[in-house]
């Protein structure tokens, strides 16, 4: 079966944890769980965990089994069980899934709208060039003129575009396709933005977002009883294809073993804002870790969706701005001319 999205990952774990805090059996929660789920593509898998954790198997073993979910899941859920947190572990990731629902969602948009605006403007454009200038031409013909200058320039461009129409057909159909699978398949905008993390993962928002998880992921790992060098390798895994952060991981581990203060470890590996690290001095005295890395997380994580939302409100603006432009400057490098001739004639 194919890795579930966010949702339902963050639904079945909110589940689990309010089913095992009221004091029900595992066997039995997985099974009012798959109750709740019915008619989705999931329900038979938790059916199937049920008689598994009935028959004695552990939790962790049970996810491991089904082989759709994270690998962060069963780690985290593993060690739950191994330091009586299980419930704990499951709103955790229950929150934490539903902030990677709530990314994927602002990512989808931002990345959208613009390209929406973008295949209408230069649908308009390509009218205009492929359309509209040939009619000006002729009329120019007719009075003895012809297109020169920029409008000249811009109806050779037109008539090669001409030329071109099947293939930019064929373009913008490939386009309009990726843009709606993108919208509506969680699985291929997951490989979208895992190949954009890959290359472009290390800088601006991108990074942002990414620490932003490894921070959330790591919060988790501690209060979960895991040590700081294993609650590290385990939120290592989520910033995997993204260039220079096993780099970090390793020499943020290295200095916690060799005995640096963690504040410090993060924020000389790159891993976690100089900001965000100095707020761990005193939650370390204090004995609040756990407390402040999640309080740490949950501002990265609103400080990148901000960000986010940001980019979209400066790219839709600045993509109508240009098209409008372009078709001004389109418009007015034909009617000018025009204009002249006729107060000629008259």
């Amino acid at each position: 079966m194919q890795k579930l999205n966010y949702d339902d990952i963050s639904s079945i774990c909110s589940g689990m944890a309010m089913l095992l805090h009221s004091g029900t059996g595992t066997a039995d929660a997985l099974a009012l769980v798959a109750a709740d789920m019915e008619g989705t593509k999931i329900q038979p898998v938790l059916k199937h965990m049920a008689d598994e954790a009935d028959d004695g198997m552990t939790l962790t073993k049970a996810f491991e089994n089904e082989g759709c979910f994270p690998s962060h899941l069963t780690a985290l859920l593993a060690v739950g069980e191994r330091t009586g947190h299980t419930e704990d572990s499951f709103r955790s990731l229950s929150d934490y899934y539903e902030s990677r629902s709530r990314m994927s969602r602002q990512i989808r948009d931002a990345l959208i709208y613009p390209m929406i605006l973008l295949i209408i403007m230069l649908v308009v454009i390509g009218v205009l060039l492929v359309y509209v200038l040939p009619i000006f031409n002729s009329v120019y013909q007719q009075l003895g003129g012809r297109l020169t200058g920029i409008a000249g320039g811009l109806f050779k461009l037109g008539q090669v575009l001409s030329k071109l129409m099947p293939v930019l057909c064929v373009l913008l159909l490939a386009l309009t396709a990726f843009i709606i699978a993108f919208a509506v398949s969680d699985s291929f905008r997951d490989r979208v933005t895992g190949l954009w993390r890959s290359k472009f993962g290390n800088r601006g928002i991108a990074w942002q977002a990414a620490s932003a998880h490894f921070a959330s992921a790591f919060s988790m790992g501690i209060s979960s009883g895991m040590e700081l060098e294993e609650a590290l390798d385990l939120s290592a895994g989520l910033l995997e294809g993204v260039p220079g952060a096993k780099e970090k991981c390793d020499s943020c581990r290295d200095m916690l073993m060799e005995g640096s203060a963690l504040s410090d470890a993060l924020k000389t590996s790159g891993l976690l804002p100089e900001a965000e690290c100095r707020l761990l001095v005193s939650a370390v005295k204090s004995g609040s870790t756990d407390r402040c890395i999640a309080d740490i997380a949950e501002r990265m994580s609103y400080k990148s969706e901000r960000a986010i939302s940001g980019l979209v409100s400066r790219i839709e603006p600045t993509l109508v701005i240009v098209g409008c432009l372009l078709v001004g400057l389109i418009l007015f490098s034909v009617m000018m001319p025009l204009l002249n001739i006729m107060s000629s004639i008259g």
